[in-house]
């Protein structure tokens, strides 16, 4: 009788991500944001980029979340899946396709060179569920936007601002008044400098607020309210965490 043979059992190895997906996980880590904050920043439920990511589904990004991700993150669109707008070749009988705003366009062997490819006008800036004290304040409840702020690339360059550093909240309270009202929503520029007087969105004792600040005696910083109501306090540097510069504010007439 012969002996049984041996059977070698072999796990399967776990399909690789295909390159959209793999460059989005790369980008969230290096940016260090989730997938749930990013599914939020595109009007998505948490879960959306996740599912993307690891069960496939969808299959593609939709034009609109593909590119508020792609600004977001300051890359081409085609690394997160879109479709690449170069000129390729037709073949051999001299054409060659031109995409052009989705629609295709033969060219015969003598076509124009390839146009470039227009630049974003518009940055759509993440806006936070989180409100900035002008009052005796709250406490922030998270950081997962929800929704998002379109400002034209333009302006905002001649202003000195990195869109990626921007963030869009919410003014609660009345202590900034008239500068700000209860309900007016606030451009926050996150962007690294040095303090310098101006309005800026703070973190005292846990809490977020947005005061005016201005510098006051050897390692103190002034902290005051608008709205003469509300008196003025002065506190150490090290007690007073600046989250970033108000840059412009919209809101009601």
């Amino acid at each position: 009788m012969a002996a049984p043979s041996a059977v070698a059992t072999v796990a399967a190895a776990p399909e690789p991500l295909d390159p959209a997906r793999a460059r989005l996980m790369v980008l969230a880590a290096a940016r260090g944001v989730s997938l749930a904050a990013l599914s939020g920043l595109i009007g998505r439920n948490a879960s959306y980029l996740q599912q993307f990511v690891r069960k496939g589904s969808p299959r593609k990004l939709e034009e609109n979340d593909r590119r508020t991700l792609a600004r977001f993150f300051g890359v081409d669109e085609v690394e997160l899946g879109g479709p690449d707008e170069r000129i390729e070749g037709g073949g051999g009988a001299g054409r060659e396709s031109v995409r052009d705003g989705g629609m295709s366009l033969a060219a015969g062997a003598a076509s124009a060179p390839p146009m470039p490819r227009a630049p974003s006008e518009w940055a759509d800036i993440p806006r936070l569920p989180l409100g900035a004290s002008a009052g005796p304040g709250t406490m922030p409840e998270g950081e997962v936007p929800v929704g998002r702020l379109r400002f034209s690339i333009r302006w905002l360059k001649a202003q000195g601002l990195d869109p990626a550093m921007l963030s869009v909240i919410e003014v609660e309270g009345d202590s900034m008044e008239p500068t700000l009202r209860d309900g007016d929503e606030i451009l926050v520029d996150r962007t690294l400098r040095p303090m310098r007087a101006g309005i800026h969105v703070i973190r005292v004792d846990g809490v977020l607020l947005v005061k005016r600040l201005e510098m006051g005696g050897a390692g103190a910083v002034r902290v005051i309210s608008d709205n003469p109501a509300y008196p003025r306090e002065e506190r150490s540097l090290e007690d007073v965490h600046l989250v970033g510069r108000v840059v412009w504010k919209g809101g009601r007439i």
